[in-house]
């Protein structure tokens, strides 16, 4: 039996930037969804992942780019686009002539990867006002059923809130960490959804991060795989590349920085990288703020299984359980945020007080997150610091706060007496 789709938030996302667009692409990791999402909101498909017609059509793209793209009613999906992406500049002016809801860009390796058209042109223009990117994420935990949705960021915003409880225990985020949210590991007809994750790892590491022409890579399945496991190690932490490098060098003679950037950079290309940049509010005060991002990847499932890690072997390293139960707030953050407008980031000052996500929402309004896996003293640690950063931040001049939340693993969602919100995640919506 074929199975059934799985609605998506970012459906709504495509839909309104087509509506006010000529083209959009549409960015995320392999096996996310993106074809099959794509699919739901086109007219018509050219299909670039067959190698058997791959040619033909890129022959066409090279040759006479205008008649490729009317090959298909309007919106147009082209999935796996980046083989062509040296029309970029023809699809600006097709959807300068044409208007919005033209074309949808698919590819799970970003455009900027590729190599340039024989005549050189490549992406003169940005696109500007005409064409725009979106990133999509793998399943949240409501977007899997799995959440109740009974607690939503944009009703927090506005003051609205009623206490819910939540049955996902704390074996279902074990288990939700190492399957991520890849739609393939829900289908009804597998009876081993952790093999999804497996799966898309082996292929990262054995083929993906090698098939980047613009970042040549020797092939070493050996050393990819410790890459992403000093990654890993880095996960929900703002550690520096530098440090990831040394950690790599504990295992393997020989990893020099031209190599290790070219890991970073074809991570970044195969969007398998999601990390979240720092926040610079305007403080009362002096205190120095952090700039560096905190690393995340893109499903808490591939930092799974670059350390090993298994739903019953995380009760045994309780310290990795609650990085990547972080990882897991902040990724399903970032794909309530996407659909509502909004934008993630974390903040850290020299005072060592943190919000592990800061949720920007498009009025300017703000609110801080801590992610929690501990009891109540961990949960009244980080309400203290998160009133402590609200009070020194200056609200005349950056935006007013919202709501400050603590996201926690706990069977109830609720309003402390200070106004801070505790929230097990599974309870979350936009």
């Amino acid at each position: 039996m074929p199975m059934k789709y799985i609605a998506r938030l970012f459906d709504d996302v495509l839909t309104q930037s087509l509506k006010r667009k000529g083209a959009v692409i549409v960015e995320g990791p392999k096996w996310c969804g993106k074809s099959t999402t794509a699919k739901k909101h086109c007219a018509s498909i050219i299909d670039l992942l067959p190698t058997n017609t791959r040619d033909g059509y890129v022959a066409l793209a090279k040759t006479s780019p205008q008649d490729f793209l009317s090959l298909g009613e309007a919106p147009l999906l082209i999935d796996e686009w980046q083989h062509v992406s040296f029309i970029f500049d023809d699809i600006k002016i097709a959807v300068d002539e044409r208007g919005f809801g033209q074309f949808i860009l698919t590819g799970s390796v970003t455009d900027k990867s590729v190599e340039k058209r024989d005549d050189d042109r490549y992406a003169q223009h940005t696109g500007n006002g005409r064409i725009i990117r979106r990133r999509m994420r793998t399943l949240s935990l409501f977007e899997s059923g799995e959440g109740s949705g009974a607690v939503s960021l944009l009703d927090l915003k506005n003051g609205v809130f009623k206490a819910a409880p939540s049955s996902f225990t704390l074996k279902d985020y074990a288990f939700a960490i190492c399957r991520g949210g890849w739609p393939l590991a829900f289908d009804p007809n597998l009876d081993q959804p952790l093999e999804q994750a497996k799966d898309y790892f082996d292929v990262l590491c054995s083929d993906d991060l090698f098939s980047i022409k613009a970042v040549p890579l020797d092939k070493n399945e050996e050393k990819a795989r410790l890459f992403m496991r000093s990654y890993a190690r880095g996960v929900s932490s703002a550690m520096s590349e530098e440090t990831m490098r040394k950690d790599c060098l504990e295992s393997i003679d020989t990893f020099d920085r031209e190599t290790f950037n070219k890991y970073m950079l074809a991570l970044r290309y195969l969007c398998v990288v999601d990390d979240v940049p720092a926040w610079n509010p305007n403080l009362r005060s002096k205190t120095a703020l952090r700039a560096k991002p905190k690393r995340h990847l893109t499903d808490t499932s591939i930092a799974a299984q670059a350390l090993g890690a298994t739903p019953d072997g995380l009760f045994f390293d309780m310290q990795t359980f609650g990085l990547l139960f972080e990882s897991l707030c902040v990724h399903d953050l970032h794909v309530y945020a996407t659909s509502i407008g909004a934008r993630i980031y974390h903040y850290q000052d020299a005072k060592k007080r943190e919000a592990d996500a800061v949720i920007v929402f498009n009025d300017g309004s703000f609110a801080l997150v801590e992610c929690k896996l501990g009891g109540n003293e961990d949960i009244d640690e980080a309400a203290r610091k998160l009133l402590e950063i609200s009070s020194d931040i200056d609200q005349q001049k950056t935006g007013q706060h919202a709501f400050s939340m603590i996201l926690t693993k706990g069977n109830l969602a609720y309003r402390r007496p200070d106004g801070v919100y505790v929230i097990p995640l599974a309870t979350l919506k936009p």
